[in-house]
C-alpha cells in the first residue's frame, strides 16, 4: 500500500542522504579539498604540522591525505625542505575561471597574429615546480626556426618566459626558487649570480618584457612578456623566439613592445590587467 502511494519518479532516498535528497558530502573528499585550499594560500609551501593546524586535522590524517594527493600529482613535497605545495594538476583545475574562458583558445588567435607579424615562433608558458613549462606554440614558417616540444621545461633564470614570470613574483618567491633550483650555467651568457639576476628582473619590470640573449642556447634569442588574470597575478608568459641573426639588437625594442602589447591584449580577453611598469 505504501509502495503504491509513493510518488512516481521519486526514488527512495539512499542511506546517508540529506533531508533534501542530495548525497551527504564525502568526509575524505571534503578534507582533501580543505588541504588544497590551505596550500593554495601559501605559494612558498607549508610544513606538515602547519597544514594540519590550518585545516584543523590530526597530523596523521593530514599526512595520509597529502600522500594520496601527491600520488595523484595534486600536491608536491620538497623532501629537503619538508614543505608541501600545490601541484600542476591543482594549478590546472584551480584556474577554473581561466579554463572556462579556454585560456589557450583565447590566446591562440593573438599568438598566430604575433607569429605572422614577427616571422618567428611564438610560445606560451607557465610556471610549475620552479621551472617554465611550455603549453602552446605557433611555429614560424621560416626554414630555420626555434621549436620546443609542448610540455618541455626550461629554467626560469635562463629563459625569456621564465625571467618574465620571475619578474612578477615577490622577493620571497624568487628567493625560494633560487634556493631550491640554483642558477645552473648553460652558456657564457647565463645569469649565474643572484645579484645579476635580480638586476635583470628589475629591468624587466621597468621595460615590460624580458630578453633571453643566448642564455640557454647559443645562437637563440627570446623576448617575452607576462599575461595577467583578474587579480593581477601573472598566469603565463608569451614569447617570440628565433635565431640571433634575425632577432638582432636593432629589433629587440620593437619586438619587446609588440610582445608586451600582445600579452596585454590576451590579459584583457581574460578580464585581467598587467601591473604598471616601474619607473
Amino acid at each position: 500500500m505504501n509502495e503504491k502511494n509513493r510518488s512516481v519518479g521519486r526514488p527512495r532516498s539512499p542511506a546517508g542522504s540529506t533531508a533534501k535528497g542530495t548525497a551527504a558530502p564525502s568526509q575524505s573528499l571534503t578534507r582533501g579539498l580543505q588541504l588544497l585550499e590551505c596550500l593554495a594560500g601559501e605559494p612558498h609551501g607549508m610544513s606538515l604540522s602547519d597544514v594540519a593546524q590550518a585545516a584543523g586535522l590530526a597530523t596523521s590524517t593530514t599526512h595520509r591525505l597529502l600522500g594520496t594527493l601527491q600520488a595523484l600529482d595534486f600536491v608536491r613535497h620538497d623532501e629537503r625542505l619538508g614543505l608541501w605545495s600545490i601541484g600542476l594538476k591543482t594549478f590546472c583545475i584551480g584556474n577554473a575561471f581561466t579554463d572556462s574562458r579556454d585560456f589557450v583558445a583565447e590566446a591562440r588567435p593573438l599568438m598566430h597574429q604575433l607569429a605572422e607579424d614577427s616571422g618567428e615562433t611564438v610560445n606560451l608558458g607557465v610556471v610549475d615546480d620552479g621551472e617554465a613549462v611550455f603549453i602552446a606554440q605557433v611555429e614560424s614558417q621560416a626554414m630555420m626556426r626555434m621549436v620546443v616540444r609542448l610540455g618541455s621545461r626550461a629554467p626560469l633564470h635562463a629563459s625569456g618566459v621564465g625571467k618574465a614570470l620571475l619578474a612578477r613574483m615577490d622577493e620571497a618567491q624568487v628567493a625560494a626558487i633560487l634556493h631550491r633550483r640554483g642558477l645552473a650555467g648553460f652558456t657564457a651568457g647565463t645569469l649565474s649570480s643572484p645579484t645579476a639576476l635580480r638586476a635583470a628582473l628589475a629591468t624587466i619590470r621597468r621595460q615590460g618584457y624580458a630578453v633571453d640573449d643566448e642564455e640557454h642556447a647559443i645562437g637563440l634569442r627570446c623576448v617575452a612578456a607576462t599575461i595577467h588574470g583578474p587579480d593581477g597575478r601573472a598566469l603565463a608568459a608569451i614569447s617570440v623566439s628565433g635565431p640571433k641573426a634575425r632577432l638582432a639588437d636593432a629589433r629587440l625594442g620593437e619586438l619587446g613592445a609588440r610582445v608586451a602589447r600582445c600579452a596585454a591584449q590576451i590579459s584583457e580577453r581574460l578580464g585581467g590587467r598587467a601591473p604598471a611598469a616601474e619607473s
